[in-house]
C-alpha cells in the first residue's frame, strides 16, 4: 500500500474503515495510573488478554468444583480430549493438517522433545546449523543437545551469519554453507521469524536446501504463529515448535505447539520420549498394556495437559477462527506499512529500520535503531505511555498487532517518538 498520508485525520479515517476494529474492544488494554490506555506495541513479547478468557477458565473451575474427577468426561468441554478441541484451529493458523499439530508442554521443552527424534547424530554427521543471532534459548538448547550426545558444542554449532555491515541473512550464504559442510550437518534449526530483526524466512526454501544435503530441518516459530503465513505443511519442514503467549494471546508461560510433518505421522522407528498420553487412546487406561504409540503429532505427548492453560488458548483460537488469518494478515500489512511510512518520515539520519521492507519477508514487528540512542530512549517512551520492547545493544522492537492495535496507536507512537528526539 503506497497511499499512506501524514496527519491524525488519515489514521482516524483508516480506523473507521477497519473491518476488524471491533476486536480491540474485546481485549483488556492496560492503562497508566491516570486511567489512560497505554500504546501497547509489544504483542511480540506478550499478547494482551482477550476479555472472554476469564469465562473460558471459569467454566473449567466450575466444572472442577461441581464435578470433580467426572469433569474429565462430563464437563462442558471434557478434559480427557481437551487438547483435541484446539487442534483444528491451531492447524489453520500455522498452515498444517490436524494430524500434524498438537498443543503441549512449553516452547524449549518441545524443542528438546523434537530434537530427541530429529537430531540423529553420527560420528561424521553431527553438527547443528542455527542463525547466528538465534533466540538465546534455541542456542542453549542445541548446545546442550550436542553435549548430551558427547560432542563439543563450540565445534558442533554452525552459524548462518549476516555479511559484515548487514543485519539480515542471505539465502545464498546458507546455500554455500550447506554445499561446503552439508555432509557434516545433521540438523538445521532456524527461527521462522528472527526475534531481533523481525526477518521472516522462506521456510520452504530453507527446507529444500537442507533436505538436498541430507539434513533434517526444523523451525522455532514463536514469532511466527499468529503473525505470518507459516504454511508449515507445504514448507516440507520435518518439525516446528512455537509458543502461544505472543501473537496467540494465551497468557504468560502458556503451553506451546508442535508440528510434525505428515510423512512422519505413522513412523514407529523414530526415537522419542514417551508417556501415557502418547499411548493409544482406546487402551490408555488399561494401564498394563505394552506401549502402543499414537499416530501423528499427538504421539509426542507425555502427560495429561493443564486444562486451565488450554482454556486460555481455546479462548484465543476461537477468536482467530472467527476472523481467519487472511483478514488478520491483510490488516497487519497495512498497519505495519503505515508505521514504516511514518518512521521513514523522521529521516534515515535519525531512524534506521533493520526489518525487511518487503512485506512478504516480515510480520508486524519492526525493529528500529535510533542514532546515538541507548535504553534511556526506551525508558522515555515508557514514561510517555508507550510499551515497546528494548533489545541490546540498540534496537527497539515495535509490533502493531492487527487484533487490537489501531492506526491511531501507530500515529501516536511516532508522534511521541518525534517529540522525544527533538528535545
Amino acid at each position: 500500500m503506497s497511499d499512506y498520508k501524514l496527519g491524525i485525520n488519515y489514521a482516524l479515517e483508516q480506523d473507521k474503515k477497519d473491518v476488524l476494529k471491533s476486536y480491540r474492544n474485546q481485549f483488556h488494554i492496560p492503562k497508566d495510573n491516570g486511567g489512560n490506555e497505554w500504546i501497547y506495541m509489544t504483542g511480540n513479547s506478550l499478547g494482551l488478554q482477550p476479555k472472554c478468557t476469564k469465562s473460558y477458565i471459569n467454566q473449567e473451575l466450575e466444572d472442577w468444583a461441581n464435578l470433580g474427577v467426572e469433569g474429565h468426561t462430563q464437563g462442558k468441554t471434557p478434559w480427557l480430549p481437551y487438547h483435541e478441541f484446539l487442534t483444528e484451529n491451531m492447524a489453520k493458523i500455522v498452515g498444517a493438517k490436524p494430524i500434524e499439530v498438537v498443543v503441549m508442554n512449553t516452547l524449549t521443552a518441545n524443542l528438546h522433545f523434537m530434537m530427541v527424534s530429529f537430531y540423529k547424530p553420527t560420528k561424521t554427521r553431527y553438527k547443528i546449523l542455527i542463525e547466528s543471532d538465534a533466540f538465546p534459548s534455541d542456542k542453549y538448547a542445541v548446545e546442550s543437545q550436542l553435549r548430551h550426545h558427547g560432542f563439543d558444542d563450540r565445534e558442533g554449532v554452525v552459524l548462518w551469519e549476516p555479511r559484515k555491515g548487514e543485519e539480515l541473512l542471505r539465502y545464498e550464504d546458507l546455500k554455500t554453507i550447506l554445499e561446503e559442510q552439508g555432509q557434516e550437518i545433521a540438523l538445521i534449526m532456524v527461527g521462522g521469524v528472527n526475534y531481533y530483526t523481525g526477518q521472516f524466512f522462506d521456510l520452504k526454501r530453507i527446507t529444500s536446501l537442507g533436505h538436498k544435503q541430507g539434513c533434517l530441518v526444523g523451525f522455532d516459530c514463536a514469532h511466527g504463529a499468529g503473525n505470518v503465513a507459516l504454511n508449515l505443511h507445504n514448507s516440507d519442514a520435518d518439525f516446528a515448535v512455537w509458543c502461544t503467549y505472543k501473537y496467540l494471546n494465551a497468557g504468560p508461560g502458556s503451553l506451546g505447539g508442535c508440528f510434525v510433518h505428515e510423512r512422519h505421522a505413522y513412523s514407529k522407528n523414530l526415537n522419542r520420549f514417551t508417556g501415557w498420553w502418547s499411548h493409544n487412546k482406546q487402551t490408555r487406561f488399561n494401564m498394563r498394556d505394552e506401549f502402543d504409540q499414537l499416530e501423528g503429532a499427538e504421539g509426542w505427548q507425555l502427560s495429561n495437559p493443564p486444562i486451565l492453560s488450554m482454556a486460555a488458548i481455546k479462548a484465543s483460537l476461537d477468536m482467530f477462527n472467527e476472523i481467519g488469518m487472511n483478514q488478520l494478515l491483510s490488516k497487519s500489512k497495512k498497519l505495519t506499512g503505515y508505521l514504516e511510512f511514518l518512521l521513514r518520515e523522521l529521516g534515515e539520519d535519525t531512524i534506521r529500520i533493520i526489518t525487511p521492507s518487503n512485506v512478504n519477508e516480515r510480520g508486524c514487528q519492526l525493529s528500529i535503531q535510533v542514532k546515538n540512542a541507548n535504553k534511556t530512549l526506551h525508558d522515555r517512551l515508557i514514561n510517555e505511555g508507550v510499551i515497546s520492547d528494548w533489545r541490546e545493544p540498540n534496537v527497539i522492537r515495535c509490533a502493531p498487532v492487527p487484533l487490537y492495535n489501531s492506526f491511531e496507536d501507530v500515529y501516536r507512537l511516532v508522534e511521541k517518538l518525534k517529540v522525544i528526539l527533538n528535545e
